[in-house]
């Protein structure tokens, strides 16, 4: 969900890439331009749309650099959470203390304002969906942040933002019904497109702050941010 005020003053168009270990040292790295070779793609798993420009995102050479992980398996480690819950409203889950003692923390708190202690009752959604690409070592190609509207925005600054749900993908919901990234409340990942104008989604903070496989309409859906993955 949305971050406390102290953490939404943010410019949708900043652009940040995913992780300290990119954040300033990308470019030098070379992560970020596109590769314009595709000899290393083959063994990245597509998501099926041809319009997503996959040669234009840099996050294809920085997922070159990762662990091989398939969207299956970022799933599977989400879905094993399902029943955590926080200890105490919008607190107390190993979420928010795996998040307070990230590098993305600092780096959130100097970007937003505040403090990092803030974090220790702000709407963990987002922290949820952070920790399962840490977890796997793949936050540089999935991204992390505690703002949802930011989140958003470094997909799509990373042209890894659509409209269709694929299995893995990160979901970014509004439930005032607006497609704009401002209108961003909540975040989950897609498990599936039911193919009836409904996503089956497992997602952190809901149902009463824990961790719940839910049913969700698309009209609900602002968008869809595509993590690469390598298996």
């Amino acid at each position: 969900m949305r971050a406390p005020k102290s953490h939404v003053r943010v410019a949708l168009a900043t652009t940040l890439l995913a992780g300290a270990a990119l954040t300033g040292s990308a470019a030098a790295a070379g992560f970020a331009h596109a590769d314009s070779s595709r000899a290393g793609d083959a063994n990245i798993a597509p998501v099926g749309r041809a319009d997503l420009h996959p040669e234009a995102s840099p996050l294809f050479s920085v997922a070159r650099r990762l662990p091989k992980v398939s969207a299956d398996q970022v799933l599977r480690l989400a879905e094993s959470q399902v029943g955590v819950r926080e200890n105490g409203y919008g607190g107390g889950t190993k979420f928010h203390d795996w998040y307070m003692n990230s590098p993305r923390a600092r780096e959130t708190v100097a970007r937003d304002g505040g403090k990092v202690t803030d974090y220790r009752n702000a709407a963990w959604c987002d922290m949820f969906v952070s920790w399962v690409g840490d977890k796997l070592g793949i936050r540089p190609a999935m991204g992390w942040d505690a703002y949802t509207v930011s989140h958003a925005s470094w997909f799509k600054e990373n042209k890894r933002w659509g409209t269709h749900p694929v299995r893995g993908a990160v979901v970014f919901f509004g439930w005032d019904g607006g497609k704009l990234l401002h209108n961003i409340d909540h975040v989950g990942f897609v498990i599936k497109d039911n193919g009836d104008g409904t996503i089956q989604t497992v997602e952190g903070n809901t149902g009463n702050g824990k961790v719940e496989i839910r049913t969700r309409p698309t009209a609900d859906v602002v968008g869809y941010g595509y993590p690469v993955y390598t298996a």
